[in-house]
């Protein structure tokens, strides 16, 4: 008697009552199913997260292996344009000394002509002077002789034929 007395007692039984009510009521399949449903729901969620993560695993390989081969095409560009510099340096470098080679021979050809030109020049006026020399001697000559008109000639001739 005493336990019908006690408030414990009473809160237990309400409450084994109340689960019984819940069983009945078929609660707790709405309760599973809420859970299974929710359970689902992370599932896909987590297998939405792991294909998300494995494409952007493979867009990072993907990227990986382009930033390689970009650096692999840079290495090529950059040797490529070593061995272009140094090949444009050498032409340079043979164009130059063929450049200087020809102005070279060029001057010495202009040396050349102009002593020539220098030494025929030379040699006409020594001739010239020679010849106007010995026409001056010859008329003295001549005027101190008989004076004669072919001899004049001839030494009119000689100035031109000297030359």
């Amino acid at each position: 008697m005493e336990l019908l007395m006690d408030a414990h007692f009473w809160v237990g039984l309400a409450f084994v009552v109340f689960l019984g009510v819940l069983v009945v009521a078929g609660v707790h399949k709405f309760a599973w199913k809420a859970l299974g449903d929710a359970g689902d729901k992370v599932r896909a969620q987590l297998a939405e997260a792991e294909g998300l993560r494995a494409e952007a695993q493979g867009l990072l390989d993907q990227i990986k292996v382009q930033r390689e081969q970009s650096e692999k095409l840079a290495k090529e560009v950059l040797a490529n344009a070593r061995d272009e510099a140094q090949r444009l340096q050498a032409d340079a470098q043979v164009k130059l000394a063929e450049q200087i080679e020809r102005r070279g021979q060029l001057a010495e050809r202009r040396i050349a002509t102009a002593e020539a030109q220098a030494a025929a020049e030379v040699k006409a006026a020594a001739a010239e002077l020679a010849s106007q020399m010995a026409e001056d001697v010859l008329r003295a000559r001549l005027a101190v002789a008989k004076s004669d008109p072919l001899v004049d000639q001839a030494i009119g001739q000689l100035s031109s034929k000297l030359q």
